[in-house]
């Protein structure tokens, strides 16, 4: 197979081997192939199909492996890695998001731009690659790492990400991505729990003229109970930290594991553009007594 930039497919789409839950579907490809800068037109020929780079990427996300562990029919580790820093370096996560959440908006019958988010913060777990620089210990979560920011959209799509140590306080780590995203998109009004309350209202309003909601708890509330607005974003932290490599913080710089969050995000949201239609969880099946 051949595909747009005349690059041979050697692995994963020549049907020389079988393919992994998470190769790119053929309408997942036509989604993101236009939206990956276009291949230099000197230097080496290319000897590796793009897909099969993207292939491999997502597999790392998805599964966890390092980064060594690819298996043999992706393409090189160094070159699967190579093309990762590229891609970073170019910001490709960064433009990719935001036109694949504004498709999938539309396909939704919303506005391609959000004007609303919802924040929350995830501690991590961070493993021995986390350098000192960039890890703590997030007392209240009893949890040594890093701490992921994330603001989505009411439908729980990635608006944007930060990382840092899981010692930095909620309202502390909130006021860089919420520059970021004043920046970046046209949502003035966020949505967030408690633990972003007291001061960082009224520098939100002030500095950024941008409304913070405090949803809170309800005083007679006992054990678990699903919150308005705050489960939506609750649930884009669990689609996450499905892929495997965002379970615990691998990655020796913060830079680097936003970019896993977002080759998530765009994983999840291409996957349903191509689907046409939200993933449902699979039904229990239990077998009838005999008795």
């Amino acid at each position: 197979m051949v595909d747009t930039a005349g690059v041979l497919h050697r692995g994963r789409h020549a049907g020389t081997t079988a393919p992994v839950p998470s190769d790119t579907s053929d309408a997942q490809w036509v989604v993101i192939e236009p939206l990956l800068p276009p291949l230099a037109r000197r230097g080496r020929p290319v000897a590796h199909a793009r897909r099969d780079v993207l292939d491999a990427i997502l597999y790392v996300v998805r599964t966890g492996c390092a980064w060594r562990a690819l298996p043999v029919d992706f393409p090189p580790w160094q070159t699967v890695y190579w093309y990762f820093n590229q891609w970073e370096q170019q910001k490709v996560t960064e433009k990719i998001l935001p036109v694949v959440r504004g498709q999938l908006r539309i396909a939704e019958g919303r506005d391609p731009e959000p004007s609303a988010g919802i924040i929350d913060s995830q501690s991590v777990k961070g493993a021995d690659t986390v350098g000192q620089d960039s890890r703590g210990y997030d007392a209240g979560k009893k949890t040594g790492g890093r701490k992921r920011f994330i603001v989505t959209d009411t439908l729980g799509l990635l608006l944007t990400t930060m990382v840092c140590s899981a010692s930095v306080q909620d309202r502390d780590g909130a006021k860089p991505i919420l520059l970021n995203l004043y920046l970046r998109t046209r949502v003035r009004f966020v949505y967030a729990d408690a633990g972003f309350a007291g001061r960082l209202l009224d520098w939100a309003a002030t500095i950024l003229q941008t409304t913070i909601e405090i949803i809170r708890k309800p005083p007679e509330q006992r054990g678990f109970t699903v919150l308005p607005r705050r489960w939506v974003v609750e649930r884009t932290l669990a689609w996450l930290t499905a892929h495997r490599r965002l379970a615990r913080d691998y990655e020796r710089h913060p830079t680097t594991s936003e970019a896993m969050i977002r080759w998530a995000a765009i994983n999840t949201i291409t996957r349903r553009i191509a689907r046409g239609y939200p993933a449902t969880r699979q039904q229990k099946h239990t077998t009838p007594s005999t008795h």
